[in-house]
């Protein structure tokens, strides 16, 4: 009844709880916050006494240069909670950053976006944290159905939608029609992999130490999922793991797209078997309208052209496909009522 009542002076919220950034959509504002699901956290003596020390940002800023007593995290792996407790704090953080300063404590409703593979488990720590966090009611809605609905895909008609999610963590491959997911794939698989995969090629080719977000920089400036007609070249710098010290390098789009073979042959072959699942009236929906790709991992250059040409279908790149989700969490949100039916079972 308490929580009814602060439910007067909140806010609701939709929360894109992604590996690698948070997104909030507040209801009437619209993103409201986009920030790195980042937490460093400032170890006491002997190791008990453990506080937040930044959140956000300026925690990824800390990422592999943070001296012993602090420690810069990433709670979630693979789209799911991987550190209870400090999701939990930074959950309650971006809520309260997203409220303005009141005598009583914000208790809002709240949608979370989870990927479509998440367990019930999953599912339940989810749910959990966010009311933990402060939320007085808490509904889950799958990315697919969310970057659908985001991505301006008509999800309620008899014909079908088929939404490709590239996360940081997940990649969610999504067939949809009359307001329901006809059939999923998450494969886990996204931007990190990639990431990692650069990190490993330039340790193997070059004998040099990187870390992850000289990768990830790596990644947005030459990388590329097809050949480039014009080969792009970035100055790198790093560890060499022979002599032991820092050295500059240079690395060009072509070796970078090498590097990614796995992980992007992971993404296409999840969109394949998805095509091979579909009901066959569907299937010629799909021929027909093509599908759309959502999440960070769509900014990679030409990935809608590579997907293009192992399947022979129309891709288009969604507008924006950073906010999909969290967009289409929040209009969620908005029509809560009309669209009562996309939120997944609890």
């Amino acid at each position: 009844m308490f929580k009814r009542f602060l439910g007067l002076f909140s806010s609701d919220l939709a929360v894109d709880l992604g590996t690698a950034n948070t997104l909030i959509y507040v209801r009437g504002k619209g993103i409201v916050l986009s920030e790195p699901s980042v937490v460093a956290i400032r170890i006491g003596r002997h190791g008990a006494d453990r506080r937040t020390q930044a959140v956000g940002e300026e925690a990824k800023r800390m990422l592999g240069r943070t001296p012993a007593n602090i420690i810069a995290i990433r709670p979630l792996k693979d789209g799911v909670i991987a550190d209870f407790q400090i999701t939990e704090a930074m959950l309650k953080h971006f809520i309260k950053r997203v409220h303005p300063q009141r005598f009583l404590s914000p208790s809002p409703r709240i949608i979370v976006c989870v990927p479509y593979g998440a367990t019930q488990v999953e599912r339940r720590a989810i749910r959990e944290s966010a009311q933990s966090a402060g939320a007085r009611e808490v509904h889950l809605i799958e990315e697919p159905m969310a970057a659908a609905i985001g991505a301006g895909l008509p999800v309620a008609e008899p014909t079908a939608s088929m939404v490709v999610d590239i996360g940081g963590g997940t990649t969610e491959v999504g067939v949809i029609a009359l307001g329901g997911v006809v059939y999923s794939q998450s494969v886990r698989v996204g931007g990190d992999k990639m990431d990692e995969a650069i990190v490993n090629y330039i340790r193997r080719n070059y004998g040099m130490l990187i870390g992850e977000s000289t990768a990830e920089e790596i990644k947005k400036n030459i990388g590329c999922a097809y050949p480039l007609s014009e080969t792009l070249t970035m100055e790198v710098r790093g560890r060499n793991l022979a002599e032991g010290v820092p050295r500059t390098f240079s690395i060009s789009s072509n070796e970078i797209l090498e590097a990614m073979q796995e992980p992007l042959g992971a993404i296409v072959g999840a969109i394949k078997l998805a095509l091979e699942q579909t009901p066959p009236e569907l299937a010629g929906d799909i021929a027909e309208r093509g599908m759309v790709l959502t999440g960070g991992g769509a900014l990679v250059r030409d990935l809608d052209r590579l997907i293009m040409e192992e399947t022979g279908l129309p891709v288009i790149v969604a507008e924006d496909p950073l906010t999909c989700v969290a967009r289409g969490g929040g209009r969620a949100l908005e029509e809560l009522e009309r669209l009562g039916e996309v939120f997944a079972e609890e």
